[in-house]
């Protein structure tokens, strides 16, 4: 039990942090919004410093890929399009209950504007207990509970491509209806950095495949980032702030405190913090390229572009492959759906949220889906059936 008497000696300490952070902040904003307005004057110049001295960083910088220092307003959607989402939840395995397994849900919405068409809003749930699904992870050090995880990503993806190619593709079907796939999240794994080349290649290559599937049946796909911490574009702007006269950080600062750096005097900032304060609503930011280093294990086609867009509510990031960030007609197209995705969802992309809604794995249905699992065994002869002692009781407690 939390004693909030105690807790409340420690509150004003934390009021006063904050109030102290939030000056020492403002002040970074009003620096950065001023070199952000210096870099766009001179863009040209500091992109061939970042080609030059790129192998030389000790940071991450994004490319943009036009003017920085303009909002580029977000034209209306078609009047009929279609979107697709998919989102995932699961049940985690645990030695606590009648048997040894998970369970993964995925929720899926395709949603029609201006056609007169019933929208699909359902979920498919596999489970996994066969030895090779839930020990197929040990010899990588990958434990059983993040590996379900993973896998949730690639099906989210498989089945996104699945649905939206099936509407697609058959002939007769809506091959020239405008449509957009929608992903909750970002399009780049950071997951897949820290493990072993085995376990990349069974994740990554279906996740790619699916996108693959998408371009070649032409379907746009986005991830939506809400309260993005990412700070890659922020990073190409570390370039002037740097008070050397070549941004060679492994000889100029390799011995350096990171607030000690002179380009620390921005880098704090995350990039919504820093587009927030500059772009109306409606508009977006300029589009950026993705230099992460985990990009080089995704086809070409497929590395990440993403923009800043002001949805009314918040900065939103939105991550695109290259194939249709390269497309300009197809990326302000998309750019319309989503956005008129967030306002029917007041504030947050409705397919999205629906999506989500169809996932989720309640309390409840845990239950139900391991009391029909214990029936069914009981039914096939097994002996013993039932969860452990300790789960038993916390199903009981009187607390």
């Amino acid at each position: 039990m939390l004693d909030i008497n105690k807790l409340a000696t420690q509150i004003p300490v934390i009021s006063e942090h904050l109030k102290a952070e939030a000056i020492a902040s403002q002040k970074r904003l009003t620096k950065g919004k001023q070199i952000l307005k210096e870099t766009g004057e001179n863009q040209r110049h500091w992109l061939k410093i970042q080609e030059q001295w790129r192998e030389h960083l000790i940071f991450a910088p994004a490319t943009p890929v036009e003017e920085i220092d303009i909002s580029y307003p977000i034209s209306s959607p078609p009047e009929s399009h279609t979107v697709f989402a998919t989102d995932g939840s699961q049940i985690s395995p645990s030695h606590h209950e009648i048997t040894y397994c998970y369970l993964i849900n995925i929720g899926r919405v395709m949603l029609h504007y201006g056609q007169s068409l019933h929208p699909l809003l359902d979920s498919i749930p596999e489970v996994y207990y066969k030895s090779e699904d839930l020990y197929i992870s040990q010899p990588w050090n990958i434990s059983t509970e993040e590996w379900m995880g993973y896998r949730r990503t690639v099906l989210e993806a498989q089945m996104l491509s699945e649905m939206a190619t099936r509407w697609v593709l058959p002939p007769g079907a809506h091959h020239h209806t405008p449509n957009l796939a929608l992903v909750d999240g970002s399009l780049i794994y950071w997951f897949l950095d820290k493990l072993v080349s085995e376990a990349k290649d069974q994740l990554l290559p279906p996740i790619l495949a699916a996108w693959e599937d998408l371009r070649n049946s032409k379907i746009p796909l986005m991830g939506y980032l809400s309260a993005s911490r990412s700070r890659e574009a922020v990073n190409f702007l570390r370039f002037p702030a740097c008070t050397f006269d070549f941004p060679n950080c492994i000889v100029n600062c390799r011995d350096s405190e990171e607030e000690n750096k002179p380009c620390q005097l921005i880098h704090p900032i995350r990039d919504t913090t820093l587009w927030g304060s500059v772009l109306p609503a409606g508009h977006r930011s300029a589009l950026w390229r993705s230099n992460l280093r985990i990009l080089d294990y995704y086809d070409e086609p497929q590395r990440v572009y993403f923009c800043y867009v002001n949805v009314g509510n918040e900065i939103a990031r939105i991550e695109l492959p290259a194939w249709v960030a390269e497309d300009s007609t197809l990326f302000e197209q998309s750019l319309g759906i989503m956005l008129a995705q967030v306002y029917k969802g007041y504030g947050y992309p409705v397919a999205l949220a629906e999506a989500h809604n169809m996932a989720v794995v309640r309390s409840r249905d845990r239950h139900s889906f391991f009391n029909l699992l214990e029936q069914q065994m009981i039914r096939s002869g097994l002996k013993n059936v039932g969860t452990s002692y300790k789960e038993a009781k916390k199903r009981g407690s009187i607390a």
